[in-house]
Order: C-alpha cells, then sequence, then structure tokens
C-alpha cells in the first residue's frame, strides 16, 4: 500500500541524536548474595554459556566476578583449585578489586579509562553501577565498537542538527538510486533566505537555534524512506524516493508553509522564508538503459544521462535542483524552481556547478595565484604587486572570482580560501625576498572575513610561518555594504597597520562609495576604481572628479592608486595629478611568478 501524499507531518523532538553512553551498553547483571557457595556459581556458568559475569555482593557493595576469573580460581595453577574451593563462598572469589564506571559517562571518556587500566586488565568486563537500578556488566569490544560508531556517525552527520551531512547524502542517496525506484527519485534543494540577517542582527546563536528548528520542522516533513540533509550554512536538500512531479511539488508547498509560523528566540519572533529547487531522475537520465550526452553547455557545465554510476546521477541531480533554486531566487525568492531539462543550460546551471565544485578545489590544487604588477608612477619601478586569485577546474574551465568569490562568502568557504590566499602570498613574498627581488603583495580581503574578527590572528601566524617581516604584504578591502560592524573592523585593521601592515580601501567609487568611510576605517592607501580612470584623459569632468579624491586622499596622509590604466595618456593625467601609483594592462596583466621576473621598467618621461 502506498504512502498516503503529501506525508502526515511527523512528530519531531530533536533532530539531533542523544550521545550515547556506557549506560546504553551491555546487559543487566545477575546479583549474588557474598554468601552464595561457588559450586552454585560454577552451575550458573555451566547451564548459561553466553553468562559473561555476575555481581557479587560484599557488605553492599557489588564486585564484578567473570567467567575467566572465576574458571582461574577453581582450576588453580597445579589443577587443585576446584577441590580446594568447593566449600568457599562467592565473597573469597571476587578479586581485590573490580572496575566501575559511572553509566552517565560517554564512550570516549570511558575508551580513554580504559586504556589507563593495567595492560594485563585493559580487556576485561566493566561493571557500570547506576545510581539505582541493577548493574550492568559492558564488555570492553562494545566500548569500542560503539565509539566506532560514534566517530561514524560524526563523519556522515551535520554536528549542529544531526541531520545527515553532504557525505552522508551521498552514501544514503546513492543506495536510493541504485534502487528499483531511481527513475522515480525527486531532489529539492532548500536555500533559507537571507539568513545572514538573523546572524547579523541576533547574534550566531540565534541562527543556530533557526536552524536546528528548521531542520525538525524539514524532517517532520518527510517520509522515513527519503533522505534529509544539511549541505553546509542555511541550504538543506532531500531525496524523495518513488514520488512522481506532482507528489515532489506537494512536499515543496508544504516546506514553505511550515516557515509561515514564525521561530522564537530571546522573546523575538523570527520570521525566515525559504526558495526550493525542484529536479527529477529523470532529468538527469537515472534509470534509462541508453546513454545520451547533452554535451558541455554555457562554459563547461554538462549533464549527462544513462549508463550513469549512482554517484555521478546523484551529483547531476543535485546540481539540478540547485540550479532551478539559483533560478528561483533570481525570479523572486520564496517560491519553488523547476527548469525544464529539454532547454539548453542557462547560468544558473554552470552556477550550481561552481557551488558543488568549489569546495574540492582547494584540496585538489586547482587555485593558484597570479601578481599584477603596482608601477611607483614617479619612478617608473613596480615594488609591489597585487595577488589575484585564479580557478582552473577540468569541467569548468577557467572561473572568473566575479563567478566563485560571491559562491564562497555566502557557503562560508571564504574563510579557508582567505587563508589559503594569505598564506601563498607570504610563501611567495619569502621567495622574492630570499632571491634578492623583494616585492611587497597586496591581497584582497573579504568583508566577511573581518567580521569573523580574527583577521589580525591569521596573517600574523603566515607572516610567522614564513619568515616574512610584515612592510611585504598589504591587505585591500573592498567598500561594501557587508562592513555591518565598522567598529571591529577598524580594531582590526588598526591593529594591522599598528604591525607594520598595509591597508588600502579598494574600488573606491563604486555603489558603497562613502567618504565617511575615508574618515571611520584606519587607511595607508586609496585605490581609485577604474570607472573613474576609463575618461580621465577624454572628459574633463572625470579629470575634475579624480583630483579631488586625490586632494582628498593626500590631505588625509593616504597614498593613491589607480586601477584599469590601459593608455599612456590616462598614465600621463595621473602623473599630472600626482597619483602615486598605478595599476592596469598598460603596466601589466595579472602574470604568474616566473613571467613577473621578466617585466621590464617602465622608462620615465
Amino acid at each position: 500500500m502506498q504512502d498516503a501524499w503529501p506525508p502526515p507531518l511527523r512528530p519531531v523532538s530533536a533532530v539531533k541524536p542523544s550521545t550515547p553512553t556506557l549506560g546504553d551498553l551491555g546487559s543487566e547483571a545477575m546479583v549474588l548474595s557474598g554468601d552464595t557457595p561457588s559450586g552454585e556459581i560454577e552451575a550458573l556458568f555451566r547451564e548459561d554459556r553466553g553468562l559473561r559475569a555476575v555481581v557479587v555482593e560484599v557488605r553492599g557493595i557489588p564486585a564484578l566476578l567473570t567467567r575467566d576469573q572465576l574458571d582461574h580460581q577453581l582450576t588453580g595453577r597445579l589443577g587443585y583449585g576446584r577441590a580446594l574451593n568447593a566449600r568457599v563462598t562467592a565473597e573469597a572469589l571476587v578479586p581485590c578489586t573490580t572496575f566501575t564506571l559511572p553509566p552517565s559517562l560517554d564512550l570516549r571518556a570511558a575508551a580513554a579509562a580504559l586504556l589507563d587500566r593495567p595492560e594485563e586488565s585493559r580487556y576485561q568486563d566493566v561493571l557500570v553501577i547506576p545510581a539505582s537500578g541493577t548493574p550492568r556488566v559492558v564488555p570492553v569490544s562494545q566500548v569500542l565498537e560503539g565509539l566506532s560508531d560514534v566517530f561514524r556517525h560524526a563523519a556522515f552527520h551535520d554536528p549542529l542538527t544531526g541531520l545527515a551531512n553532504r557525505l552522508g547524502l551521498e552514501e544514503s542517496g546513492q543506495a536510493l538510486l541504485a534502487g528499483s525506484g531511481s527513475a522515480r527519485t525527486a531532489a529539492l534543494y532548500v536555500d533559507l533566505d537571507d539568513f545572514k540577517v538573523i546572524n547579523n542582527t541576533f547574534g550566531h546563536r540565534a541562527g543556530d537555534g533557526v536552524l536546528t528548528a528548521f531542520a525538525a520542522r524539514l524532517k517532520a516533513c518527510t517520509r522515513a524512506a527519503d533522505r534529509v540533509a544539511r549541505l553546509g550554512g542555511d541550504e538543506f536538500a532531500v531525496l524523495l524516493a518513488d514520488v512522481d512531479e506532482a507528489s515532489a511539488r506537494a512536499l515543496a508547498d508544504r516546506i514553505l508553509r511550515v516557515l509561515d509560523e514564525p521561530f522564537v528566540h530571546d522573546g523575538h519572533l523570527l520570521h525566515v522564508s525559504a526558495t526550493l529547487g525542484l529536479a527529477m531522475a529523470a532529468d538527469v537520465g537515472a534509470g534509462d538503459t541508453g546513454a545520451r550526452d547533452t554535451g558541455a553547455r554555457d562554459g563547461g557545465a554538462s549533464v549527462r544521462a544513462g549508463g550513469r554510476a549512482p554517484g555521478t546521477q546523484l551529483e547531476d541531480l543535485l546540481r539540478q535542483a540547485d540550479a532551478a533554486m539559483l533560478q528561483a531566487k533570481h525570479e523572486g525568492k520564496r517560491r519553488l524552481g523547476r527548469i525544464d531539462p529539454s532547454r539548453p543550460e542557462s547560468r544558473f546551471a554552470r552556477q550550481a556547478l561552481i557551488r558543488r565544485r568549489l569546495p574540492h578545489a582547494l584540496s585538489s590544487a586547482a587555485f593558484s595565484l597570479h601578481y599584477q604588477p603596482l608601477m611607483d608612477i614617479p619612478t617608473g619601478d613596480c615594488p609591489a604587486v597585487e595577488a589575484l586569485l585564479r580557478w582552473h577546474d577540468p569541467e569548468l574551465g577557467a572561473v572568473s572570482p566575479t563567478e566563485f568569490i560571491h559562491v564562497a562568502e555566502h557557503t562560508g568557504m571564504i574563510h579557508a580560501l582567505g587563508q589559503w590566499v594569505i598564506d601563498q602570498a607570504c610563501a611567495q613574498a619569502r621567495l622574492w625576498a630570499d632571491a634578492g627581488t623583494p616585492r611587497a603583495i597586496s591581497v584582497n580581503i573579504s568583508p566577511l572575513q573581518l567580521a569573523a574578527g580574527n583577521l589580525a590572528t591569521v596573517i600574523h601566524r603566515s607572516l610567522q610561518r614564513h619568515g616574512v617581516p610584515p612592510s611585504l604584504l598589504n591587505v585591500e578591502i573592498t567598500e561594501s555594504a557587508a562592513i555591518v560592524d565598522l567598529s571591529s573592523a577598524a580594531a582590526q585593521l588598526r591593529t594591522l597597520i599598528g604591525a607594520g601592515i598595509g591597508v588600502a580601501l579598494d574600488d573606491y567609487g563604486t555603489a558603497y562609495s562613502s567618504l565617511s568611510l575615508l574618515r571611520e576605517l584606519p587607511l595607508t592607501g586609496l585605490k581609485l576604481d577604474k570607472s573613474f580612470i576609463d575618461t580621465i584623459d577624454t572628459d574633463p569632468t572625470s579629470a575634475v572628479l579624480v583630483a579631488n579624491v586625490m586632494a582628498s586622499a593626500r590631505a588625509l596622509g593616504l597614498r593613491t592608486t589607480a586601477e584599469g590604466v590601459e593608455r599612456e595618456t590616462q598614465l600621463a593625467v595621473l602623473r599630472e595629478l600626482r597619483c602615486d601609483t598605478a595599476q592596469g594592462y598598460l603596466i601589466a596583466r595579472p602574470l604568474p611568478p616566473a613571467e613577473l621576473a621578466l617585466l621590464s621598467r617602465r622608462p620615465v618621461p
């Protein structure tokens, strides 16, 4: 009989499972009095071959007597033990000490306690004594097996919500797709809308509470056969088994409706919505017996159908659902997106593939740094460079930072990526210094790296690791609405400047330009956006605007850099305006380190 659809909401009090403890293992022990004859105890072990141990109470204190201990006592070294101990009681048979542990101890702590025991007794059974009730006998093997299960659970589950993580979804999802209903499998990609507002306004504790509560609601919407996972951040996925498209849409509507009820945190009602993307297994050919290839489209993103391994089918299915979600976000959020599989792939398909491949790019050495020279206008020398991140992917080809940086910021990967860039730049600065051609390197910093509050620590560690003086590293921050805590950002930048690291405001003149930022943020430099420089040699108004910015920067003691310099006439105007540094294709394109050494000094008129 097929399940009712949509399935009734299941009560889920907590998605996160309880951590197993020692009291969950073993079995209740048989408790004997201390005056029990040895013959009766031996008979108990003889009659029940599965009996591992009994508990003997001696003057109200429980002690463990195992089968091995009894056999040793009754056999004896010369074989006379049974005759000698025929009339003794249990009290005389128990060992002098018994290893006991409380039932509330978690398995990690229990394993550590076991390893602290003498080697000769390390693998003997453990007596677990509750505050009330019957003692338990726990074999050491069960503790180790349970600990292995704990680690396996941690590897495949999200620690915050208790849902499967991406690795767990891959494992269970492949099994689901490989089953008989693979052609009727659907994927829902769920992304909470503007979730960072919750974190920024109420703090991360509130955000974690919302994620945990939403995970419980999401789990309650599904059936036992479905797979629910948190993929990271505020992104979730649901794999639905044996459904048609109408049923999958019905579940998506239910998920949207359960968010009509606000979440409660510290007396505040937190309203959160979600955007969903739907993909059916038939969209990517799961369950087909033929083989076809739609080919690579839209910059290398491709979907192959038919004859595929389950893992590849799952990857394509999730990517299709992710692309549908991104399209729905673009169309207005708080809705379900669905991409027509018969139409050519859109830019959302490429963006979805970027999102899925980005986490593997760092570990696979797909990133590299190129360096664009910054020319000192008065001398024509290039004593500094800007580090620019490059990503070349086997499937996507060259991926522009404009495509992947905002994805990294959205998923939280920007922190690992930013640390990698800082560390690589410091390593390169060390190489140039050792070669006798020291160059200061500027690295771009995301506002989210500033928001983390540990930027100065990250930079200091990299400088120390590579033995690089602070004067050879500069940071560039972009004017952005994402700098929500100016006082915290200013404090971190002040620490960097105090250590001798240059701090420049990048892309000045873009959408978030504000003269107040020049006053509120501690800076040593200002970089004018290319849009300012494009017409500086053809439009007198542009020249006047740039001249005013230059004058303001000089009054504040800031060095000025012009970005996007492509013509000699632009450079001539900048020289007249007393701009300090020029950067652009006229000077040099971004180059790998080996080619940068071939760059020649520009003559000064």
